[in-house]
């Protein structure tokens, strides 16, 4: 894979789609590729968020502890963003992730990224966006489970 095909698979990521393609390319040349064979983690609920991947192919699932009982969150396939929250946040992981097929992704490190965001004011906005979006449907969600607890 080259750059440019690394740069292709971010720009397919809403949140990375519209930054510079300058900026883009200064940041695949820091990201590397990781391969996850099925069942391995990608990162564990609760570890630091030390870098974000992009999915280039294979599916992984979302899964989240909470009151000792595991719920699958989501399954995330090529072109998803995984773990990016916690590095722009700088908390530690919301859920675990693991390899449910062969799963082929690039290690986006926080600080390069971090880097991108300082210089790129469209890769700022972008990610204020993203995170807007992520937090109204979050909120769009909670509304719906409390409507249903009550019968409405």
């Amino acid at each position: 894979m080259t750059i440019d095909d690394e740069v292709a698979a971010m720009r397919r990521i809403p949140m990375l789609a519209r930054i510079d393609l300058r900026a883009l390319r200064m940041l695949a040349v820091a990201c590397r590729r990781v391969v996850f064979v099925p069942g391995q983690v990608v990162f564990h609920q609760g570890d630091e968020g030390d870098a974000a991947y992009v999915v280039l192919s294979g599916t992984a699932t979302v899964i989240a502890r909470s009151g000792g009982a595991d719920s699958i969150i989501a399954t995330l396939g090529p072109d998803a963003l995984i773990g990016e929250l916690a590095i722009i946040c700088d908390v530690a992981r919301s859920a675990s992730v693991r390899a449910e097929t062969t799963l082929v992704t690039l290690r986006i490190e926080r600080d390069p990224f971090l880097e991108l965001l300082r210089q790129s004011p469209e890769a700022s906005i972008a990610v204020m966006r993203h995170i807007g979006l992520r937090l109204i449907e979050r909120t769009d969600e909670l509304a719906a489970l409390r409507r249903s607890e009550r019968g409405q």
